[in-house]
């Protein structure tokens, strides 16, 4: 998402070529995403990109998306007695930021929520959240960058960079291609991308995360809200009648095609088990993705300290995609040296500098 995203904003002004490692863009974290939008998600720093793109995916230009990318879905922060002060936390982290956090009691949550065990006494609702169709969004992007004339090349796992002639030559599975400016995009890879070219790596770090399909019984209802644990051990959603659970894992490793885990699938039932009554019937499907962290864990957009031919794009967490829409205006603004588009506009890019770790 991050790199068909910024291509897209890049390809009416400049010549754009997007490399893809795997045979199709999308394979690792965006075609693995829980499929969320939520404006408390990635905290008050990561808040304002959230928020500002809201307004394009939920009603896209016609000649980008043909319906809304977003359904509402709604969103319960969930907590038993000693959550109570990590959900009083995040109503004050974003006390300034005008995102609606409404406290829900104990009546009021077993409403929402059918089932929920006795423990569970304190809440907090996020009515703006929204599923998101990440495909679509996705496939918009890429469609627009091909629109602008940017060319994309599959099966292109980057094998060497350097510079010559005053422009990189990087070498690949699918060939030699020469550009001026190398934008890192490679999410997971984005450090060991850095490190080929000779750039000084960031310490963008990938962790697994871990999502399960489940039947359960009774059957989820589906206006179901995408509840969290105010802890972090959990979240859960319905998805096609089905729930999507994850034990909110991360599980430091290196950039692969990573799958889940047996332990971490086994953690998620019982964590579920211990919020509601529900009879877990069968776990259907299994899957994990790499979300991908800068050491403050905001995204970064820039170039690289001194290096106008490298710019980065990459430590987004995961938060990529219901950002993408004004991040990537605002990392073409950066890249182009001109203001950035109407969704970007107002945004501070100074938290999301590439140039923040250096000494």
């Amino acid at each position: 998402m991050a790199g068909a995203s910024l291509a897209a904003e890049l390809a009416p002004h400049l010549s754009v070529l997007i490399l893809e490692a795997e045979s199709q863009p999308g394979y690792h974290a965006t075609g693995r995403s829980a499929a969320f939008w939520s404006e408390s998600y990635g905290g008050p720093l990561v808040q304002p990109l959230t928020s500002a793109s809201g307004p394009f995916l939920a009603a896209p230009p016609p000649d980008f998306g043909e319906r809304s990318f977003l359904k509402r879905r709604g969103c319960i922060h969930l907590a038993d007695e000693p959550g109570r002060v990590a959900l009083s936390g995040l109503r004050d982290q974003f006390a300034a930021s005008g995102l609606a956090l409404r406290p829900l009691d104990r009546e009021e949550l077993t409403k929402r929520i059918p089932g929920l065990k006795p423990e569970w006494s304190a809440g907090l609702s996020e009515p703006s959240c929204a599923d998101i169709d990440v495909a679509a969004l996705h496939a918009a992007y890429l469609k627009r960058a091909r629109t602008g004339g940017a060319k994309l090349v599959t099966d292109a796992a980057l094998h060497a960079a350097a510079r010559s002639g005053g422009a990189w030559r990087l070498e690949t599975a699918a060939g030699m291609f020469t550009s001026d400016i190398l934008v890192n995009a490679a999410g997971a890879w984005a450090d060991e991308v850095a490190a080929t070219a000779g750039v000084v790596p960031i310490g963008i770090r990938p962790y697994r995360r871990t999502v399960v399909q489940l039947r359960v019984d009774p059957p989820v209802p589906p206006d179901l809200p995408l509840v969290i644990d105010a802890r972090g051990r959990f979240y859960f959603k319905p998805e096609a009648r089905r729930l999507w659970l994850s034990p909110h894992d991360e599980t430091a490793c290196d950039p692969c095609d990573t799958a889940a885990e047996e332990l971490d699938v086994a953690v998620a039932v019982q964590r579920l088990e211990q919020v509601v009554d529900w009879r877990v019937r069968q776990v259907e499907h299994s899957w994990a993705g790499l979300r991908s962290f800068a050491p403050d864990r905001l995204p970064v957009y820039g170039f690289a300290p001194g290096r106008p031919d490298f710019f980065w794009c990459a430590g987004q967490g995961g938060f990529g995609i219901q950002t993408a829409p004004a991040a990537a205006q605002l990392a073409a603004a950066l890249l182009l040296g001109g203001m950035p588009g109407p969704l970007a506009a107002g945004i501070d890019p100074s938290p999301y500098a590439a140039d923040r770790f250096t000494n």
